[in-house]
């Protein structure tokens, strides 16, 4: 499948790229879209004890496994069908279960730091930054993670303190530069994703 059109969309946890994410489905969906998240692929460790677990940085390029997207992206690109992991936010580790996912005209990356690896941005044909001030992200993520992955608000904040916030300084933001195209509060912005569309239109023509 030559023909292929990667779309990354990268930006801070909370920033709004689920959304962003969504409304490209939407607009794609008479192409063949599928989406690769990054975070399908957090490395696991059955050895840790559950407490052990929840110590750990999350927000670090290397909790992920990220040579295995790639293989991943590229068995796609050539027409051969994959099986992503399946991860539990709320026990930390991934579950026995796999998801087959089939070769697509459209393939949507979406994660933190998936500008942050050299290999996984060469695969892309167009580079999104979803930018979001700090505190909304924080608020969405605090949100999220209670709702949907039994957390304390303690614990929310303690890891964005710790973790969240410095890996972001660290990897997420300088990653921006890498980015085609930088769209503001992410899926909520309607005009920009409007045009993001009709570029991604534009360049599936082209193939």
């Amino acid at each position: 499948m030559k023909d292929v059109t990667v779309i990354g969309v990268a930006g801070g946890s909370g920033s709004g790229k689920s959304t962003l994410v969504k409304r490209l489905q939407e607009a794609f969906v008479g192409d063949d879209v599928v989406t690769l998240c990054h975070d399908f692929y957090y490395k696991n460790y059955p050895n840790l004890t559950f407490e052990e677990r929840k110590k750990l940085n999350y927000d670090h390029p290397q909790s992920f496994d990220t040579d295995m997207m790639v293989e991943h992206i590229k068995a796609l690109k050539s027409g051969v069908p994959i099986e992503h992991p399946v991860y539990s936010f709320v026990e930390h580790a991934r579950t026995s279960e796999t998801v087959r996912v089939m070769p697509s005209r459209v393939l949507i990356l979406d994660g933190i730091l998936i500008f942050e690896n050299k290999e996984l941005r060469d695969l892309m044909d167009m580079k999104v930054y979803v930018d979001t001030d700090a505190d909304l992200r924080l608020a969405r993520r605090l949100m999220r993670d209670v709702r949907e992955r039994g957390r304390t608000m303690e614990s929310v904040v303690e890891q964005y303190v710790t973790t969240v916030k410095p890996m972001h300084e660290e990897f997420v933001e300088p990653s921006k530069k890498y980015a085609d195209v930088i769209i503001p509060e992410g899926g909520f912005n309607s005009v920009a994703v409007a045009m993001l569309i009709e570029n991604i239109r534009s360049l599936i023509r082209m193939k």
